[in-house]
């Protein structure tokens, strides 16, 4: 079940004393099914400021987020959980630690929605608190043909 998608991605990071920053896009992908978890694979987009491949593993109450080269990572958002991993920039590597509060998961077969509010520390320091919401449509549902 591999299906070309149309993937809505809406990040909102808090910071102290401010209202934040809102980043949206939307961008073309894959959405599958293998051993019971869902998968949403995208390319991404200069808007975010990284290249490469970004695939999300989607279990009940946790999501994997992985970035291919250059910028290798791999942050996990399990609820309750602080989870520490490395992030490589092109000027070294950064320690990233992630608290996920919630994780709203509404994927069915045929697409939904997830959304996952965090906090983050970077290098030990306290860097907001973030929310991402993605939403999973069917290409063909809206009128779009993918290239292969």
């Amino acid at each position: 079940m591999k299906k070309d998608v149309i993937i809505s991605i809406s990040g909102h990071q808090f910071f102290e004393n401010t209202s934040g920053d809102v980043i949206e896009f939307v961008t073309d992908g894959r959405y599958y099914k293998k051993d019971d978890k869902y998968y949403i694979t995208y390319k991404e987009s200069e808007l975010t400021g990284l290249s490469g491949l970004t695939t999300l593993k989607i279990e009940p109450q946790k999501v994997t987020l992985m970035h291919s080269k250059p910028n290798a990572t791999q942050l996990i958002f399990e609820k309750g959980r602080r989870h520490i991993s490395l992030y490589e920039t092109g000027q070294g590597a950064l320690t990233v630690a992630v608290s996920t509060n919630s994780i709203e998961n509404d994927l069915i077969d045929s697409g939904g929605s997830l959304k996952v509010q965090y906090s983050i520390e970077v290098n030990h320091a306290i860097a907001g608190i973030n929310t991402f919401t993605i939403s999973v449509k069917e290409a063909q549902n809206q009128g779009f043909k993918l290239k292969n």
